[in-house]
């Protein structure tokens, strides 16, 4: 058994595929129209069909699928040119942070509101502790 990934749903997948691309620069891998697979292994689906394979129905709720209980995280080299590029087009939730841990972020909403973190990389240690890379 091994982990592979996440999939958010999303209400529509072009403005999605369009955020993810041109915001953060992820290069498509495959494109299936209703399903959308990065190059970094991330992926979205449309919600609609989605919900419709998985539980034989769709909701009529049109709110947005990010609830504040899942956060997407991503890493960059170099933190500081990913927020002067991200965060003119998105809301954030909040500047670039040094966390408890010592790794730098920010975060922001995605266009279904999930939360999206961008992290500067980090290296663990020999005794497990994180350590700035």
């Amino acid at each position: 058994m091994r982990f592979v990934n996440p999939i958010p749903f999303v209400r529509d997948i072009n403005r999605s595929k369009e955020f993810y691309q041109k915001r953060l620069g992820l290069r498509i891998l495959e494109d299936f129209g209703n399903f959308v697979l990065f190059e970094t292994g991330f992926a979205i689906h449309e919600g609609s069909s989605l919900e419709q394979t998985i539980w034989r129905r769709v909701s009529v709720a049109e709110e947005p699928y990010g609830r504040g209980n899942l956060l997407l995280y991503f890493e960059h080299e170099d933190i500081e040119a990913a927020f002067e590029k991200i965060a003119p087009h998105v809301e954030l939730i909040h500047l670039i942070e040094r966390q408890a841990w010592g790794q730098r972020v920010f975060r922001f909403y995605d266009p279904d509101r999930h939360a999206v973190e961008i992290g500067e990389p980090l290296s663990l240690g020999p005794s497990g502790n994180s350590q700035k890379s």
